[in-house]
């Protein structure tokens, strides 16, 4: 039933205002629309939507992700502009903080955004 049927990204904050700098200045994507709701961001054709609220707790596991071509330039891209990779322990993370898994195919590091959701770059 919903196989044709796009889907839409949510996540939470409680800071819009530290939300849209980093989401719109430091990774770059353009708000669409904000209202007493939400913001939402155009996440190449798919919007994501912040929903506002007064309270979260984040989860401890990767919230959204996005697929890079490569991964490590992506990394130190926004390295250079200040984010900070999670490391975790008992995972082999390079100095960018990319993680190779076993097979060797790709990568994927984490980092969090001003409320503690994980994001990931994967290949």
């Amino acid at each position: 039933m919903l196989h044709d049927s796009k889907i839409q990204p949510m996540l939470a904050t409680t800071n819009p205002e530290a939300a849209k700098r980093f989401y719109g200045d430091l990774l770059g994507l353009r708000l669409l629309e904000e209202d007493r709701f939400a913001l939402t961001y155009d996440g190449a054709d798919v919007p994501l939507r912040l929903s506002k609220v007064s309270a979260f707790s984040p989860q401890p596991f990767t919230a959204l992700g996005w697929r890079v071509p490569d991964v490590r330039a992506a990394a130190k891209d926004l390295a250079a502009k200040g984010v900070v990779f999670e490391r975790f322990e008992g995972m082999d993370q390079d100095e960018v903080g990319v993680w190779t898994p076993p097979g060797g195919a790709g990568g994927v590091c984490w980092f969090k955004d001003p409320d503690g959701n994980l994001l990931s770059l994967s290949h």
